[in-house]
């Protein structure tokens, strides 16, 4: 993929999957503003990119405000001439079963992850249409969001939330020929370290090399941050033109299309339904095949 002549903004790039993010749009030639609330993660991206021939800036600020959000613009207008993707992939975690999630826990996630997301993708939005030559804009999804997941009330509701505003800004923005997509990532991080099942095989592969086994590559489609990286060079590039509105998984060996939720069964009854004929009717008609919940169980 050529990205020569691109712009792109990646937030939460200092580290981990963002900054694979940010390395990889780069080394497919697009200019990129790195963002970070860590300024010496920032700077030795940037020195990275910089070092391998590549152009780079940092904006080091916290997303979530519209203020951050016009000032990652604002540089890459002010850098590099143009803006052409945002990818929205900052964010935070503050996990806690429901009954003992605080408010602060709950609306420190919302801000970073969905307001934040809302903020940087309307700012790219506005500058993509003055431009008026189309864009991307990439917004960073989890399989929380589209499943469930135990203790992640916040995290879930903001990623699942990420999807339906990718969803809703592929209507708007058609006419502009912005593609709204939503990425749905698995890769070894420091928070899927954290699962049992997976730590082993992750702590030697960073320790001595050992390539991830195959039950996790593509069973559980988990895989480096760099197998994530190649999707989103790809939405960026024009390659993908006439993609939009979807939800895109990747991980490890596995790239995957999420399905949007629709009508699974349905029945009528004339006159509308009582409580009781719903009751009566319940398990063997509309509710005969519940849908599962949660991420389901590693495979081992």
């Amino acid at each position: 993929m050529d990205l020569t002549g691109k712009v792109a903004v990646v937030t939460g790039s200092g580290r981990g999957l963002g900054r694979a993010y940010a390395e990889a749009l780069a080394a497919a030639g697009a200019a990129v503003v790195v963002n970070d609330i860590d300024a010496e993660a920032a700077a030795e991206v940037v020195k990275g990119i910089t070092a391998a021939g590549g152009r780079a800036v940092e904006v080091v600020a916290p997303v979530g405000g519209s203020d951050v959000a016009a000032q990652l613009v604002r540089t890459a207008v002010g850098e590099f001439g143009r803006l052409d993707t945002m990818v929205t992939n900052a964010g935070i975690l503050r996990d806690r079963v429901l009954w003992k999630m605080t408010d602060e826990d709950f609306d420190a996630v919302i801000n970073v992850h969905l307001r934040g997301t809302f903020t940087c993708a309307r700012a790219a939005a506005i500058q993509m249409r003055v431009q008026d030559t189309g864009g991307r804009l990439i917004l960073i999804s989890s399989p929380a969001g589209q499943r469930g997941n135990f203790g992640q009330t916040n995290y879930a509701a903001a990623k699942a939330g990420i999807v339906a505003m990718a969803r809703t800004w592929a209507m708007e923005l058609a006419k502009a020929q912005i593609a709204v997509n939503a990425v749905v990532p698995v890769a070894a991080t420091e928070m899927t370290k954290t699962i049992p099942a997976f730590a082993g095989a992750i702590e030697q592969s960073e320790r001595d090399g050992t390539p991830l086994p195959d039950w996790l590559r593509k069973d559980e489609g988990l895989g480096t941050v760099e197998d994530v990286a190649s999707l989103i060079v790809f939405l960026a590039s024009d390659a993908a033109n006439g993609i939009t509105g979807q939800a895109i998984g990747i991980g490890g060996d596995k790239l995957s299309l999420w399905s949007h939720p629709r009508e699974k069964a349905f029945a009528y009854a004339d006159g509308g339904w009582s409580a009781d004929a719903i009751a009566s009717t319940w398990d063997t008609g509309v509710g005969a095949e519940p849908e599962t919940y949660g991420i389901p169980a590693p495979k081992v």
